[in-house]
């Protein structure tokens, strides 16, 4: 760990009481820990010295849900989130198979819920021959595989898509295909650099079927830019309780930067698939074979994994997207006295938001999902939109709420999600449920892992921006301009550890 000193920042109250200098101070950063807040801060033995020039400093940025294999995967795979139709999907895998012979299609980003019909890999089969190509939808729920790729991942053949359960199993089999190229150090480098390039000085790693080894090998290779938190799904939980491992330990191989997270479980569908368990049918339920869908674990297997995470000291982050599994979530946390999240809280009642904040859970939310999720959402969940991403109803309820993006499925970009939170809207449409948004300084509180206003003892993990974060200079009641004003937003310094991981040019 380096030391630092930052001088003439302008401090960004993160709280809605903090009080901070009118005038700029200097911030000090010795072993990781800032040291010293104010003018004329002594500079630490052999910190680099930085000139603020008045810039706003705040603590660094967290995405708090990531799949970072698949996100650094993305750019390398046929973008579909484009195609509106079977048709359209088609069409482009057969280009894409002209254009690049012989190496197989790995897609991603459909999201079939708007199509007219369901798919068939027949269909898939007559434009790819004996080509491998799996097409990954946009919520990552499902997957519309050829007959190929089918049986190169020893799945049974079908003539339909591959679901939830059956679809993560097979989901780490696509390295028997396409290699770990696209996930390298170097790889992974690259997209670790990107997000600190907007300020991101951690986040929360849920791959599927990753190991705790890889991140020892990747940080070994260069990849200790940012903090990792790496979380362990059901089919590793042994192997990390046995290993001694619990929630906030260092990895193995690694230093303190990328430590153990929670356990995941994914407790039902998604919206896209209409795999989310809903307390009530969706809105075009004959054409579903579960109704009101389903969910992924029954009761007793549910609180089986919280149990023994929580007495193995692990905390667990539970996806819940309908209102009745998250309503389930929260009765398997009370019942077990598990910690940690719910993840996604997509569809909720109010009841549940409450017993959400009296339990102490964090709602792990992706506000970036329902700038895609609007339009289904309204036709398949009817008046039942109100209680999609109520964001409003969380703070008002005292929920403890953490911004992500759930990348790939929404980009690794906590300024989109931030201005997703503000504004509602991704068109020149009104917000959607205006009533339910955060203001700017509650989604910047939401996006720094719970840190406060930088202060002496604070972590030296901050991001030193152009302008002020809060907006305080336009109208607050414009969350069209909030909104745009965000996503322009990007670091001119961010600090790990009291160490610089990116550097804008115009900062030097």
């Amino acid at each position: 760990m380096r030391s630092i000193l930052i001088r003439n920042a302008r401090l960004v109250p993160i709280g809605d009481g903090d009080r901070v200098p009118d005038a700029p101070v200097d911030v000090a950063v010795e072993g990781g820990v800032v040291t010293g807040v104010g003018p004329g801060t002594d500079r630490p033995a052999g910190a680099e010295v930085v000139d603020a020039a008045g810039r706003w400093l705040m603590p660094g940025l967290w995405d708090q849900h990531v799949h970072l294999a698949q996100w650094t995967l993305a750019s390398q795979r046929l973008d579909l989130g484009g195609a509106r139709s079977p048709e359209d999907a088609t069409r482009a895998v057969a280009e894409w198979i002209a254009t690049y012979p012989g190496l197989p299609v790995i897609g991603w980003g459909h999201r079939s819920a708007g199509w007219d019909r369901e798919v068939t890999v027949s269909e898939l089969d007559a434009v790819s021959g004996e080509t491998p190509v799996v097409l990954i939808s946009g919520d990552a729920h499902h997957a519309w595989l050829n007959t190929t790729a089918l049986m190169h991942l020893a799945m049974p053949v079908r003539d339909s898509v591959v679901r939830e359960t059956e679809w993560f199993a097979a989901y780490p089999r696509l390295a028997t295909l396409v290699g770990n190229d696209g996930t390298s150090p170097e790889a992974y480098r690259r997209t670790l650099d990107a997000a600190a390039a907007q300020g991101v000085v951690g986040m929360g790693d849920f791959e599927f079927g990753g190991g705790r080894e890889e991140w020892a090998e990747r940080w070994a290779h260069g990849c200790d830019r940012l903090r990792i938190r790496w979380a362990t799904y059901a089919d590793t939980l042994d192997d990390v309780i046995a290993a001694g491992l619990r929630t906030g330990d260092p990895l193995p191989g690694c230093d303190d930067r990328a430590t153990m997270g929670p356990l995941k479980i994914i407790s039902d569908g998604s919206l896209n698939t209409r795999t989310a368990w809903c307390c009530e049918p969706y809105g075009d339920a004959h054409r579903l074979e579960y109704p009101a869908g389903q969910p992924n674990l029954d009761g007793t297997e549910l609180r089986g994994l919280l149990a023994r995470a929580h007495a193995g000291g692990l905390e667990v982050a539970t996806h819940a997207i309908g209102d009745a599994a998250v309503a389930e979530a929260l009765a398997a946390y009370d019942e077990t006295g598990a910690r940690g999240s719910v993840e996604h809280v997509q569809m909720a009642r109010r009841e549940d938001l409450r017993t959400l904040a009296r339990l102490g859970l964090r709602a792990s939310v992706q506000p970036a999902h329902l700038l895609d999720d609007r339009d289904l959402t309204e036709r398949i969940w009817g008046e039942r939109a109100e209680r999609c991403f109520a964001f409003r109803w969380m703070v008002e309820d005292g929920v403890r709420i953490a911004l992500g993006s759930d990348a790939p499925v929404s980009p690794l970009d906590p300024w989109l999600a931030m201005a997703a939170a503000v504004h509602r809207s991704a068109d020149d449409r009104d917000p959607w449920h205006g009533e339910q948004a955060l203001t700017v300084r509650e989604a910047l509180a939401a996006s720094v892992d719970e840190q406060p206003t930088v202060g002496v003892g604070s972590r030296g993990d901050l991001v030193l921006l152009d302008r002020d974060p809060l907006l305080r200079d336009l109208d607050a009641g414009d969350t069209d301009v909030l909104g745009a004003a965000l996503r322009s937003m990007g670091s001119a310094l961010t600090v790990v550890a009291g160490v610089p991981v990116h550097r804008s040019a115009e900062l030097g």
